[in-house]
């Protein structure tokens, strides 16, 4: 699976997504770290990508353009450390993308 990484969720989640077999870029490796969404959202297109991000605003873009890639993967968790991200997204993993696998287009992860 291709994952994009937004830029209010640490480098290291793209890290340790690429150590779990993805192919997976955070914005900040590709010069996106200023980007628009819609500008993310026209990249992760164009890679065939999913967009891991804590933005409301992609959950939004995701579900008023349900014919159209992106899928999208929004993290509701509040502020909290890189590590409790990384563990609650390893725990999610498994699910998100068997829901991924069958096309489900907006998918939710909580602690």
């Amino acid at each position: 699976m291709r994952f994009l990484v937004d830029a209010q969720l640490p480098t290291a989640l793209a890290r340790w997504l690429t150590d779990q077999g993805h192919e997976c870029v955070h914005v900040a490796d590709i010069g996106m770290l200023d980007s628009s969404d819609i500008g993310i959202w026209n990249y992760a297109t164009q890679e065939k990508a999913v967009i891991v991000t804590k933005d409301e605003d992609f959950a939004i873009l995701r579900e008023s353009n349900r014919t159209e890639h992106p899928q999208v993967v929004w993290i509701r968790i509040g502020n909290t450390r890189r590590h409790e991200i990384i563990s609650a997204f390893a725990s999610a993993l498994p699910e998100m993308l068997s829901a991924l696998e069958r096309g489900e287009i907006l998918i939710e992860v909580h602690r």
